[in-house]
């Protein structure tokens, strides 16, 4: 660092400011690209359970591979019959539209031997996004996939439907719901620490899945970097987590003979606030932080003391 500017912070806020472009241009593509199928499916869904005579709410054990087999059977039956009649108009309906509902899905038959998956997804007890997904299959004996589906892209549906699609469906269909869940979890926990505490964060960083997310806070005697690592899609804690206290840069810190600014004391890594991330929600795990920040640095001082 030479004459007070850091090489470094300048790249920083430059590559902050192309993270910040990149993620409103990626959001406002993706929103454009999924309106007019969520828009479609949303009515479709909205159709079938209308026109329900039944919704039956599973609990445990009640949601299992033998109902999905019934549902897929029932699904393609009708589609024989209306095959069969010539004419899908002049059919009379089925006696039975049962739309089944087990934790956050919503599960519908829908025309054209089709399963339909509504998933609501909430934070804090508050709902959130509704997303789809629309499996198919050319026969009740051939494997299902996925015909179209509301799920933001950055998200791997087709990992998870070549993984477990055609070797367990109702694994896929729980954990697409389990992926779309922990999505909205860690990124609503994100914004509301921005939306609380946006006045303490000089920066602010995350991945489109928020399975990455760092951030800097700078109101305190001292810099603390915070460091978060999912290791997996489905996590709402973190996995690796690291926090340091950067000491502040002193006015009078003597500089070398070629002008550059002599070494300060090195980062202090922060436990109590790693465990707290750890083991709360990361708006409660702030909190936690900022409480004890300044006793922990109060002791991190008294240690670099020398006796």
């Amino acid at each position: 660092m030479q004459d007070g500017h850091n090489p470094l912070d300048i790249t920083r806020a430059r590559f902050g400011s192309l993270l910040k472009r990149h993620g409103e241009l990626t959001d406002r593509l993706s929103r454009d690209s999924d309106k007019i199928i969520f828009e479609r499916l949303q009515k479709e869904f909205e159709a079938a359970r209308a026109s329900q005579t039944e919704e039956i709410c599973l609990d445990g054990e009640q949601w299992n591979d033998g109902l999905l087999a019934t549902i897929r059977e029932r699904v393609h039956m009708e589609a024989d019959r209306k095959a069969m009649s010539g004419d899908a108009n002049t059919l009379p309906s089925p006696e039975e539209k049962i739309t089944y509902k087990t934790g956050n899905k919503v599960i519908c038959c829908l025309e054209g031997a089709r399963i339909g998956i509504q998933y609501e997804t909430s934070f804090a007890g508050e709902p959130c996004e509704l997303y789809h997904c629309v499996l198919e299959s050319k026969s009740f004996l051939e494997k299902m996939t996925v015909l179209e589906h509301t799920v933001p892209f950055f998200l791997p549906i087709r990992e998870i439907e070549n993984d477990l699609l055609s070797s367990n469906a109702k694994k896929f269909i729980d954990h697409v719901g389990e992926l779309l869940q922990a999505y909205v979890d860690r990124r609503e926990q994100v914004r509301l620490i921005k939306e609380l505490y946006g006045n303490q964060i000089a920066e602010l960083y995350h991945s489109l899945p928020y399975q990455m997310i760092e951030f800097v806070l700078d109101d305190f005697d001292c810099k603390v970097t915070v460091s978060l690592r999912y290791g997996e899609l489905i996590l709402v804690l973190p996995s690796r987590i690291s926090v340091l206290a950067w000491p502040a840069l002193k006015k009078n810190t003597p500089r070398k003979d070629d002008g550059i600014l002599g070494s300060q004391p090195a980062p202090v890594r922060l436990a109590y606030a790693e465990e707290a991330l750890r083991t709360m929600s990361l708006p409660e795990a702030y909190a936690e932080i900022v409480l004890n920040l300044p006793q922990a640095l109060l002791q991190t001082n008294q240690q670099r003391v020398p006796t």
